[in-house]
């Protein structure tokens, strides 16, 4: 009761079709925070408020709205979206920090898509401290293993209070397997969501500034250079270009 006005349905419609997802509102004047990964690639995205918000007398059809993107950060996997429109129900966040092994977790969202918009799964938080390496993302996440299907992303992990304690990732769940779900920690979550909103990017992390390709050992002989990395392009402005480093240096 306390937390389903809170979970919303993500639209976006991308050049390989429409992928859908779920999102929390976290203000009362709309945004909403959801993973990078539902809306990556999305020329358009709407948001699906739940029944709640719509006119009794116009029955309980759910309303769509236009969304902008406000920020996305791939390496945590969460992103931010904005809808115009005030007056709605913003979640209650709790710590991850507090949260116990064998305490009850719930999952809200819409798994495989509207047809089972606003499902509700539980489990028990089965532990709080996974390191998994996800297409070469290193994340921290809480396991659960409550239900998370495809179309749960960026919906909300509770616990018994009604309090937001993690950000689901399907994504996650389904290259592991059956009852191994995962959350992306909200006390984690919360400064990437500020940036976003605030900067529209995550700050204060550093980047060499290079791009290029590693040498392997046939490149290296073959062409008899060393080992090494191999520059192809310098960012303007960057630590590398005022250290000195250029383009085809290794």
């Amino acid at each position: 009761d306390k937390v389903s006005p809170s979970v919303v349905g993500i639209s976006c419609m991308t050049s390989s079709g429409t992928v859908t997802g779920t999102g929390i509102i976290m203000s009362e004047d709309g945004y909403i925070i959801t993973n990078a990964h539902v809306v990556d690639g999305a020329n358009t995205i709407s948001v699906v408020l739940p029944s709640s918000y719509t006119d009794e007398s116009s029955g309980s059809e759910s309303e769509t709205i236009a969304a902008e993107l406000v920020g996305a950060d791939s390496q945590t996997d969460l992103a931010v979206v904005k809808i115009d429109r005030t007056g709605l129900t913003a979640a209650e966040f709790g710590t991850s920090s507090e949260i116990r092994v064998g305490e009850v977790s719930i999952v809200i969202g819409n798994p495989l898509g509207f047809d089972l918009a606003n499902s509700v799964t539980a489990g028990i938080i089965s532990a709080t401290d996974r390191t998994l390496t996800i297409e070469d993302r290193t994340m921290n996440l809480i396991q659960t293993d409550a239900s998370i299907n495809s179309g749960n992303s960026g919906g909300p992990l509770i616990n018994a209070y009604g309090q937001v304690i993690g950000i689901t990732s399907a994504k996650v769940s389904s290259t592991y397997g059956e009852g191994l779900g995962f959350a992306i920690p909200i006390d984690e979550a919360i400064p990437i969501v500020e940036d976003l909103i605030q900067y529209g990017y995550v700050t204060g992390r550093p980047t060499l500034g290079i791009s290029g390709e590693n040498v392997t050992d046939v490149y290296s002989q073959y062409y008899d250079i060393p080992k090494g990395f191999f520059v192809r392009s310098v960012e303007e402005g960057s630590a590398a270009e005022e250290a000195g480093i250029q383009v085809n240096d290794i």
